[in-house]
């Protein structure tokens, strides 16, 4: 099956939705009071001593979840899909991502750029897993593959989404200049947004003290960790590597249940997402539905505990674009989209 560019989907898609799927979503912005009500009054309550001590982990949980969904509203509006001006998007974007501390300026041009104009090509998308050569040449590439990575039936890979947003989002502030290509000066802005979000929560730290933070922050951090590279993972990591930018082919929308889909705003509709990046995933549903009409046999999806078991079970290295591997054990494994189906083999008489 031939490879088709984004833009060719959308072409196709875009008469058939209306002008209204295209107007920013600005009810979305509730949400923003809501999550920091919800922070700020978790974090007084347990600071404070109002809550018995049994019911602490759980306000840490309640604290984690609201974490990951004011990410989550970030990323949509920062893509524009809940306001379009420039200044509010940066705000809105983040506050979002304060509980992360990641700079607007960075996940601008880490996410916004270069992830979605080169979604799992190999050697561009920042997020991509390596390819065999990548991870023969680099030791901290092997080391991270072989013991963080969440594959090859390793239970330590449960260290990537317990960790993993936190982690790379820091490597890419730190390498920005030389792996992204960022300007010096948008470099500066990055390091100043990180560190005005890293003073607020320092300032944080020295309010409720160390035991207080612990369950204010640095537990709720991992739950929303979890939730955040949960989705992230399965996103694009069992999906083949693609020089063609074909969101059908190198991305995988996820099921969740319908409370979990309303909390994390629809961030699972994944292929809608990288066809529609500035359309607000309250009308993904719409473009899954045209989707699996128009071409059933491309458009693919999984529940998301069956999308992370199977990247347990399979390996995090590319050997070629449609074959993944784990290079110490040498089993390989098929991504989703099988050879056949993008590299038809020549015909007999063709040979």
């Amino acid at each position: 099956m031939e490879l088709r560019p984004a833009s060719a989907y959308v072409r196709e898609l875009r008469p058939a939705l209306g002008p209204e799927v295209f107007a920013p979503a600005r009810s979305r912005l509730l949400w923003l009071p809501a999550h920091v009500a919800l922070i700020a009054t978790a974090i007084v309550a347990v600071a404070g001593g109002w809550l018995p001590w049994p019911l602490v982990p759980l306000a840490s949980l309640a604290l984690g979840v609201s974490f990951a969904g004011i990410t989550f509203l970030a990323h949509e509006t920062l893509h524009g899909g809940v306001v379009r001006g420039r200044r509010a998007r940066r705000i809105v974007g983040w506050l979002g991502f304060l509980p992360f501390v990641v700079s607007p300026k960075l996940w601008l041009l880490w996410h916004n750029r270069e992830h979605h104009g080169h979604t799992n090509e190999r050697g561009v998308d920042p997020d991509m897993y390596p390819a065999l050569p990548e991870y023969q040449a680099s030791r901290l590439i092997r080391v991270i593959t072989d013991r963080f990575a969440l594959g090859a039936r390793r239970w330590t890979g449960v260290l990537s989404l317990l960790l993993g947003f936190t982690g790379q989002s820091s490597q890419m502030l730190v390498h920005a200049r030389r792996r992204l290509g960022m300007p010096a000066r948008d470099h500066r802005v990055a390091l100043a947004e990180t560190g005005l979000g890293i003073a607020v929560w320092t300032g944080v730290a020295l309010l409720v003290g160390p035991l207080g933070f612990l369950f204010v922050y640095v537990v709720p951090l991992v739950v929303a960790n979890w939730i955040v590279m949960a989705f992230i993972l399965t996103n694009h990591g069992l999906s083949p590597a693609t020089a063609v930018n074909d969101p059908l082919a190198n991305s995988l929308s996820v099921t969740v249940p319908r409370v979990a889909d309303w909390l994390s705003l629809g961030f699972g509709h994944h292929v809608e997402h990288h066809l529609f990046p500035a359309m607000s995933t309250r009308h993904a549903p719409r473009v899954r539905a045209l989707l699996v009409e128009r071409w059933p046999e491309r458009y693919q999806s999984l529940p998301l505990g069956q999308a992370l078991l199977r990247l347990h079970r399979t390996a995090r290295v590319y050997r070629d674009d449609v074959t993944l591997c784990d290079p110490r054990s040498g089993a390989v494994f098929p991504t989703l989209a099988l050879r056949p189906t993008l590299s038809p083999p020549p015909s007999p008489s063709a040979r």
